[in-house]
């Protein structure tokens, strides 16, 4: 019986262990099997194979039938993922119902979650810009948060290696405090867009309008067609996932990278519930996994272990991972871990029309948008609120329907002979909230999901930072709407809850001092050496950036370093 118990570990045994198979769980798993480890990918929902697994991808409108609504019988049990851009009938495979995975909002939160193989990498937004040293000296010279243990420096080659894997859309823009990457062809501006850049460059110094940086293959270069990828569509229906592969996903790009090594074990429907450490040997040696249609408690044991199950998520693994020599939570001995949650707050809208350049419109679609970085704060403080906010910003023409009358041939008629009507103007704010102490998830004693695991507790609000932010944006992008002879301006707070743009970042953070944070310049626990951390957990500050690109970037130096460590042995 001894032999099959031997048997039966050395089957669940790896070189490393990731779990998560998101933006960063990909490019784990991707950089440890290619250099050799062999690797278990834990991923606590379905399996989700590129192509094959995009069941509306490839629908018209009149083929879904509800016509992209979801019937209120349906929506009713998807009440947090209802309130997100990204709900509809094409996308609702890819959404997490509430008694998935219930959680307590102390402060009203709203956690968007992708319960896959490709996770959220299958809906993101695919905005991809670079931090510079204005945003990972934020916090040291701001006096918010910890100081970065690294700078930009550190980050740029990484930064180059995932862009050009990935596949990146843009223009080199020269900004200092948006670095230039590695970027194919870029989308091109609407008129009105660049007439709106023309007059931003003419009235400011230290704004700028440039075409969005987006993980979108404009003119696929031979690493992407090894891939198994092609040029981008421009179909903008990205989140019902891409059969041609032309926006980047952990499915049509990493996970199958590191399957032909045939290193990678991907196991679907694992739930992770804690991480195994070892009082004797000082280190972590494996995970415990609750199988999602078994509920049987399975333990998987490696060498190194990648923790990228999304932020929150993260944070719970760690919390739930509790042991004589962490009481309080993996790595946890100051109480930092579930602390500094922080976001990105995108409650600010601001709409307008324009009555001229009457005689062009937009010809075809672009999966990308306009973007102003950031401009408030970033050479020295200069309003009455920390940090600042990037934007999005699109121009567009849409026919005229007010036929309310009409039927039959006339309507027909009509429709035929469509007046567009003037240019309908629009921005969105990315604001920087700042991590604050108070800003927590944590364990809750006493509840539990159906898997037997602590349920999540949180409690991260918006602050007055916030809201002299929002009030700041509808001040100057009004100031810049007018100067471009915008009209009908309209400001509007969507009143959208923290959480509700994905961006959550925090409570595993990085620094330099283990007495204030729990992660080294590396992504590695301080005081659990095998342990990494390189999603969104791992972030100190938010800058204005989406930080997927970043994710990726620290992933693959994280991985480079592990692997070197545990070669060397020293892990």
């Amino acid at each position: 019986m001894s032999y099959f118990n031997i048997d039966s570990i050395k089957e669940r045994t790896f070189d490393a262990i990731v779990i998560g198979s998101g933006i960063s769980g990909g490019w784990a798993a991707k950089e440890l099997t290619q250099k050799g480890l062999k690797t278990l990918v834990l991923e606590r929902g379905r399996d989700v194979k590129h192509v094959v697994d995009y069941p509306t991808t490839l629908k018209n409108p009149w083929e879904f039938e509800h016509l992209g609504t979801v019937p209120q019988e349906i929506k009713k049990d998807y009440q947090i993922a209802s309130n997100h851009y990204i709900f509809s009938e094409s996308t609702l495979h890819f959404l997490v119902r509430d008694d998935e995975q219930p959680y307590i909002q102390d402060k009203p939160y709203s956690w968007i979650r992708g319960y896959q193989v490709g996770g959220r990498s299958l809906l993101w937004a695919r905005q991809t810009q670079r931090w510079s040293d204005y945003d990972f000296e934020g916090p040291a010279r701001d006096g918010f948060a910890v100081d970065w243990p690294i700078r930009y420096k550190d980050l740029a080659p990484w930064y180059s290696y995932v862009e050009k894997f990935a596949g990146i859309t843009g223009n080199k823009d020269g900004l200092d405090y948006l670095p230039d990457g590695e970027f194919l062809p870029p989308h091109e501006m609407s008129c009105v867009e660049k007439h709106f850049k023309q007059v931003v460059s003419q009235n400011y110094t230290n704004r700028h309008v440039i075409i969005g940086r987006a993980a979108h293959i404009t003119e696929p270069k031979p690493i992407h067609l090894q891939q198994g990828r092609a040029k981008c569509q421009n179909r903008v229906i990205c989140e019902r996932g891409c059969p041609y592969g032309g926006y980047f996903s952990s499915n049509s790009s990493t996970l199958p990278w590191a399957e032909k090594t045939g290193k990678m074990t991907l196991r679907p429907h694992s739930v992770v519930h804690s991480i195994i450490y070892d009082e004797q040997k000082g280190k972590a040696t494996g995970v415990r996994v609750v199988d999602a249609n078994t509920k049987e408690m399975i333990e998987f044991y490696a060498k190194i272990i990648f923790v990228n199950a999304s932020t929150l998520n993260s944070n719970m693994i760690l919390m739930n991972s509790t042991s004589h020599r962490f009481p309080n939570g993996l790595g946890n001995d100051n109480d930092i871990l579930g602390r500094y949650i922080a976001f990105h707050t995108s409650r600010g809208r601001i709409s307008a029309e324009y009555d001229g350049m009457l005689g062009s419109t937009t010809d075809g679609r672009r999966p990308n948008i306009s973007y102003i970085p950031r401009f408030r704060n970033v050479y020295k403080q200069e309003t009455d609120f920390l940090r600042g906010y990037a934007a999005g910003f699109t121009a567009s023409r849409s026919p005229m329907q007010d036929f309310p009358n009409e039927l039959g041939e006339s309507l027909k008629s009509h429709l035929n002979q469509q007046q567009l009507g003037p240019w309908s103007i629009g921005s969105h704010m990315m604001g920087e909230t700042i991590p604050k102490h108070e800003s927590t998830v944590r364990l809750d004693a006493t509840l539990k999901d159906k898997y037997g695991i602590p349920q999540l507790r949180a409690s991260v609000p918006f602050d007055d930072n916030d809201d002299k932010m929002l009030k700041d944006f509808h001040e100057q992008l009004g100031e810049m709407y007018r100067k471009a002879g915008f009209t009908n301006i309209k400001l509007i707070d969507t009143q959208r809850l923290p959480g509700n743009e994905n961006h959550e970042m925090g409570g595993i953070r990085m620094g330099k001092d283990a007495k204030t944070s729990m992660l080294n310049a590396w992504n590695q626990l301080h005081h659990c050496k095998n342990v990494f951390v390189t999603d969104g957990a791992c972030m100190t500050s938010t800058a204005t950036q989406n930080p997927s690109l970043t994710y990726m970037a620290l992933t693959a130096r994280a991985v480079d370093y592990a692997v070197k460590q545990l070669k060397a042995l020293k892990l």
